[in-house]
């Protein structure tokens, strides 16, 4: 169970939002931090610690004209600390490369694979077939629908018909070195983790996972422990010192 360090890049700017809030439309989102310090110094911060695995998200589509401004910290970063850390959002068969060559050790997948609520394996394929799976991560975070947990695509806004269980890990771990799972409901609030969540990745637990969301002190991190078995891996956003929260980067550290 190890920490993986993360950089979310909105606007331009490094942040820690709220995961339920982001808006394509205005490029909204309800902000808990907002760092003065740009994404290429926690890049280095990191691999100061000699973290590694850690991910560097774009939260703008390519549409936004915030999108090449949050491009370029995102390639700063990567280039700050190459082969430290991944990077996702907007990425397909046609950038996979761009951002590998920039110094990504793995590229971050979702939109482009769960396209109008299905698994489209032929991207994914194409995906495989440009980074490999050995530089591949599908993002498969989740929102609860129905009483169950749905892959959501689209910065977290567009829930599929893909339910998160064993079969679908089973299934989709043929194509990825790694899963990164961001619990959404709970995603930037720091009041604990889904539980059922990281049952479900816990039970299976048979490739590297990360998990994020909801974590606020250090109970939270022993309640996923639990939860996971010891199998997973976990980042921690708006409750890191780093970015305004109450537990301190070193002690961090010291638990994983």
């Amino acid at each position: 169970m190890e920490f993986r360090p993360c950089i979310d890049i909105h606007n331009g700017k490094v942040k820690q939002i709220v995961g339920g809030s982001l808006k394509d439309e205005g490029d909204q989102a309800a902000e808990n931090f907002v760092a003065g310090q740009d994404a290429a110094f926690f890049a280095k911060l990191y691999q100061k610690h000699g973290l590694l695995g850690g991910h560097i998200i774009l939260l703008n589509p390519v549409g936004s004209p915030y999108y090449e401004a949050t491009k370029e910290q995102a390639l700063q970063a990567l280039k700050a600390y190459p082969g430290g850390m991944q990077a996702g959002g907007g990425i397909h068969a046609g950038n996979a490369l761009e951002f590998l060559r920039a110094g990504a050790s793995h590229v971050i997948v979702t939109s482009y694979v769960f396209r109008d609520g299905e698994i489209h394996y032929g991207n994914l394929e194409k995906l495989k077939g440009v980074a490999g799976k050995e530089r591949l991560v599908l993002d498969l975070s989740c929102r609860k629908k129905e009483g169950a947990y749905y892959i959501v695509t689209d910065r977290w806004q567009k829930f599929t018909r893909q339910k998160l269980d064993e079969a679908l890990l089973e299934r989709l771990s043929g194509y990825a070195d790694e899963f990164l799972v961001h619990a959404v409901d709970v995603e930037g609030k720091a009041k604990g983790i889904e539980a059922e969540v990281a049952g479900i990745l816990g039970n299976w637990g048979k490739i590297p996972i990360t998990y994020a969301g909801g974590i606020g002190c250090f109970a939270d991190l022993e309640e996923l422990r639990r939860q996971g078995k010891g199998r997973l891996d976990f980042t921690i956003g708006s409750a890191l010192d780093l970015f305004g929260g109450d537990m301190g980067f070193g002690e961090v550290l010291r638990f994983s």
